[in-house]
């Protein structure tokens, strides 16, 4: 709960601080995580849809607007605007006015904001179900959208500098670095690539290579310094301990800024580009290895001698499992630029299990995290269910490695079959069919967790607003919804009988 102290050595005067902040942050956060939760059913939903059809292709065939050229960049982009950059704006939020021990600036403003955000993920949508959408991945929506984002991610971080320019902290904490990196890079990107793509500033192969300049680095210069700022501060906020090395996490951010931007041109690999465009891209992705291996020790040498509250900490263990595959896919993406490595994974499955395993088993389990951590301290309220989090944690957990390592071997022997001359397409096609199967019934175990999770979030977030007492820890043993809301019902009924 809010009201508890944070830490063996805060005062009163720092708890009250504390409580003020996270009053600040109520509306305003809560607006932007609860509609990032909308958005990831909806796109839960849309890769359902996408997943089933390429192993039955008649499925909702003779529904023009539900063809898979449609639904699947929908998904892609409900998954990117809607579920991740809402969660990431709602979590820095929070973070920024905590780390800088700071109210919220202007959370009315930020509130409206989000509502202008879901207006234009609601509107780009609809212009991709109608075919109005573009080829360019990731920016499938339509440049009369662009304002509907560009303005929000002008507007946080104007209250995201703010913060720090008015921060009653003495120190800035490496969070506070990507934090702040992550909102300038953000309107830096987008801008530029809707200029380039859209408005004909560039053509022919370059919108290729602008195209992967945004892709990729909306992933490693957006989302990812966002859930690598909320480790560090969750990992050591959890357990008590402070970060492993001040060194490190200075090194691990400055490679990231320096090295990640070069990175999105091997998706390009074999392509009609110059040859030392890729090459660039593969040298700036095996450099990846260097903040990647610092964030990785890092992590693992803070929670060294505390692996134990991983048994009860909800908070701890989706961050860490994050923080842990972060690792994994990072090394795996690095090695998967290599031209060798494209020659046999390139335009297979592997791709999108690797992609699985980056922006869900890594960036979206942080969230989850963090929002398991931030919404009782909004709310002043607790979770309702030990059940629906574990439920939400292995059916993400299970499904996202099922899927992930699922789709990377099956991609890896689709890759060399193709490149097989003896061997017929179709042959191809049967062996990559039972992972198909596969990859939509981990698609399924993951919209069943994310189906917990908004139950979980809509009764922290319910009207009638029925506090639970203790914080809720996956040894935790609560009462039924139904009966917890009756009780509470009765008791404020005798009450206002009494009055």
């Amino acid at each position: 709960m809010s009201s508890l102290p944070e830490g063996p050595n805060e005062s009163k005067l720092e708890q009250i601080s504390r409580i003020l902040i996270d009053d600040s942050s109520r509306v305003p956060v809560s607006l932007w995580f609860a509609s990032s939760v909308f958005w990831l059913l909806m796109g839960s939903l849309a890769a359902m849809i996408s997943s089933v059809k390429l192993h039955h292709p008649d499925f909702l065939g003779n529904i023009e607007w539900l063809t898979f050229s449609r639904i699947r960049p929908v998904h892609l982009d409900i998954v990117f605007f809607g579920w991740s950059s809402m969660a990431a704006v709602g979590c820095l939020l929070w973070l920024q006015a905590r780390l800088c021990h700071v109210k919220l600036p202007w959370p009315l403003m930020l509130s409206g904001m989000a509502m202008v955000w879901n207006v234009g993920v609601c509107v780009g949508v609809m212009a991709v179900l109608a075919g109005h959408g573009s080829s360019i991945e990731y920016l499938e929506f339509p440049a009369y959208c662009a304002p509907f984002f560009a303005i929000p991610a002008l507007a946080v971080l104007a209250a995201n500098v703010k913060m720090y320019l008015t921060k009653e902290s003495q120190h800035t904490y490496v969070s506070q670095w990507y934090l702040l990196a992550a909102t300038v890079w953000l309107p830096i990107l987008y801008v530029t690539a809707m200029f380039c793509t859209y408005f004909g500033l560039v053509q022919g192969v370059s919108q290729a290579i602008t195209n992967w300049w945004f892709g990729h680095n909306a992933l490693g210069l957006w989302v990812t310094p966002v859930a690598v700022a909320t480790a560090y501060y969750l990992i050591p906020k959890v357990t008590g301990k402070p970060v492993h090395s001040y060194h490190l996490s200075l090194l691990g951010f400055w490679t990231l800024a320096i090295f990640y931007n070069w990175a999105g041109t091997h998706h390009l690999t074999g392509g009609p580009l110059p040859a030392w465009t890729i090459t660039v891209g593969v040298v700036g992705s095996m450099m990846m290895f260097i903040p990647v291996i610092t964030v990785a020790i890092n992590h693992h040498m803070t929670m060294r001698g505390v692996f134990h509250m991983l048994k009860t900490s909800p908070t701890l263990r989706f961050t860490v499992f994050g923080s842990v595959m972060y690792t994994v896919a990072s090394f795996q993406g690095s090695l998967e630029a290599l031209r060798s490595h494209q020659e046999i994974t390139h335009f297979t499955q592997y791709t999108i299990g690797h992609a699985h395993l980056g922006l869900y088993g890594f960036f979206s389990m942080i969230m989850f995290g963090a929002m398991y951590y931030i919404f009782p301290r909004i709310t002043n309220n607790e979770w309702s269910s030990a059940r629906l989090i574990k439920v939400h944690f292995w059916g993400s957990s299970i499904g996202v490695l099922a899927y992930g390592i699922g789709l990377c071997w099956a991609g890896w022997w689709q890759g060399l079959m193709m490149n097989d001359p003896s061997i017929p397409f179709l042959q191809t096609v049967a062996y990559i069919r039972p992972y198909l199967l596969m990859r939509s019934v981990s698609g399924a175990g993951m919209t069943i967790a994310h189906i917990a999770f908004a139950i979980s979030v809509w009764r922290i977030l319910s009207r009638h607003h029925f506090v639970m007492s203790g914080p809720t820890l996956f040894t935790t043993t609560r009462p039924a919804w139904r009966e917890f809301v009756n009780e509470q019902e009765k008791r404020e009924q005798a009450e206002l009988e009494a009055q």
